[in-house]
């Protein structure tokens, strides 16, 4: 489903957005990077003002508010009680009003398949980043088991970016690295390999990648190299 594009040159112009309304163009060009039929961004600030962009069409966009969907709809509902990524397909669709929303949707062409990442920012502030595609279920499995490291990544990028542009926002502490963390990237900014990396510090290499990305994720890093960068330049690590 994904095409041959570069995610990260799509993350370095989110990097370089200022204003809000040049938002709607990178989540067009990220459902179109990733083949889907559509990406969306919806936040709730500390003041309780709302924003959102993607790519649903703006009869269902207008018709979600004029009903007052977010009341009943499980997407909301399932993601505001959790704090990992969510499939669609394993929230409560078992109630009447559910199943007319659902139905709904799909006349409105959302898709019948999405996975929905709930965000926490400072002071209240709380957003979704979703995916979602009209397919069958082996086909999103596929693509959910494939990117969804990926799509978080992503959709907290997208998220502290947002936030730069939270009306009277308070400036972010910046989120400390665990020592295992410090660890890994101060090797990896020495010039280790890898494999180097996790042999010195006597763990797996898939154990590493955890470090590396939680590093990257705290850090709003594109990748390795540039986590590696931010935690020299905050003063995170010392080479």
């Amino acid at each position: 489903m994904v095409n041959t594009v570069n995610l990260n040159q799509i993350l370095e112009d989110l990097d370089a957005t200022s204003a809000l309304e040049e938002l709607q163009g990178i989540t067009e060009a990220l459902r179109d990077a990733f083949s889907v039929d559509h990406i969306v961004y919806h936040w709730v600030d500390s003041a309780g003002d709302q924003y959102g962009c993607g790519t649903y069409s703006d009869e269902w966009r207008d018709r979600y508010l004029e009903l007052n969907y977010h009341r009943i709809d499980p997407v909301i509902a399932g993601c505001f009680q959790r704090f990992h990524p969510v499939d669609w397909k394993r929230l409560d669709w078992s109630s009447k009003a559910s199943r007319h929303f659902f139905g709904e949707a799909l006349k409105y062409g959302v898709g019948n398949q999405g996975f929905s990442i709930p965000i926490r920012g400072p002071n209240g502030q709380f957003a979704l980043f979703t995916v979602s595609h009209n397919c069958d279920d082996a086909t999103w499995e596929a693509f959910t088991e494939e990117h969804s490291r990926d799509l978080i990544l992503i959709a907290h990028y997208f998220n502290r970016k947002a936030l730069e542009f939270e009306p009277n926002r308070q400036p972010e502490q910046s989120r400390a690295l665990s020592p295992r963390e410090v660890d890994a990237m101060t090797l990896l900014a020495m010039g280790y390999s890898r494999a180097q990396v996790a042999e010195t510090l006597s763990i797996s290499e898939h154990t590493l990648r955890v470090y590396i990305e939680s590093a990257r994720f705290k850090l709003g890093a594109l990748n390795t190299t540039h986590a590696v960068a931010r935690a020299m330049s905050r003063g995170l690590i010392v080479v």
